[in-house]
C-alpha cells in the first residue's frame, strides 16, 4: 500500500488555478480579477477603474473621484472621464441619493437627519441631498420609529418601564430622531 500523503509545496492546483497568483520578481500575491492597471494613456487607465469601481455598488462622482486620485490618474484625465460618465448616466448623484435616502429610511429606520449625514459624507451635493430627504417627513418617521421601538422591545420586556424608554429614546436618537419625537414613541409603546 502506498503513502498518498503529499505536502502542499509539491500539490498540483486544482482545475482551474489557484486563487492567488504570484506576480513580481518580489513573489507578491495579488488576488484574481484585479489585474493591474495596464499602462497607456491616463484616460483609458481611469475609465478602466471606475469601471471596476461601479461593478459592485453605485458610487459617487465624489468617491470616484478620489479614487482615481488616490491611483496616481491625473485631474485633466480624471475630470474628463468622469464628465463622459456622467453624461452617459453611469454617474448620477441625485438617482443614487434618491435610492439610498429610501432604502436607509425604510430597511434601517433612519431618521431624515441621519439619511442626510448619510448622503452628505459620500459626497452628493446639497440640492441633491434635499430632494432626497424630502419624502422623508415627520409621519413616516414617526411610524419608522414605532417599527424601531416594537421591535427592541422584545429584548427589554424584563426591565422597569422608565429604562426601557431612556433605551428606546437613546436608540432612536442614535438613528437621527429628534428627541421629542423619539421621546413621544418611546414612551406611548411602553404604555401600551
Amino acid at each position: 500500500m502506498t503513502d498518498r500523503v503529499t505536502s502542499r509545496a509539491t500539490r498540483r492546483p486544482r482545475a482551474g488555478g489557484s486563487r492567488r497568483s504570484r506576480d513580481g520578481e518580489d513573489g507578491a500575491l495579488t488576488a484574481p480579477g484585479a489585474p493591474e492597471d495596464p499602462p497607456g494613456d491616463p484616460e483609458t487607465v481611469a475609465r478602466n477603474i471606475c469601471l471596476r469601481a461601479l461593478t459592485g455598488t453605485a458610487k459617487t462622482r465624489k468617491q470616484l473621484a478620489e479614487l482615481l486620485a488616490k491611483r496616481g490618474i491625473p485631474d485633466d484625465a480624471a475630470t474628463t472621464v468622469l464628465d463622459r460618465f456622467t453624461e452617459v448616466g453611469l454617474i448620477d448623484d441625485a438617482a443614487l441619493a434618491g435610492t439610498m435616502a429610501a432604502a436607509q429610511h425604510r430597511e434601517r429606520g433612519l431618521a431624515g437627519r441621519a439619511v442626510a449625514a448619510k448622503l452628505r459624507r459620500r459626497g452628493v451635493a446639497e440640492p441633491d441631498v434635499q430632494a432626497a430627504v424630502a419624502p422623508i417627513d415627520r409621519a413616516s418617521e414617526y411610524r419608522a420609529a414605532q417599527a424601531l421601538v416594537a421591535k427592541k422591545l422584545r429584548s427589554l420586556s424584563g426591565l422597569d418601564r422608565a429604562v426601557q424608554t431612556r433605551r428606546l429614546v437613546g436608540l432612536l436618537g442614535r438613528r437621527g430622531y429628534p428627541l421629542g419625537l423619539a421621546y413621544e414613541a418611546a414612551r406611548t409603546s411602553t404604555q401600551a
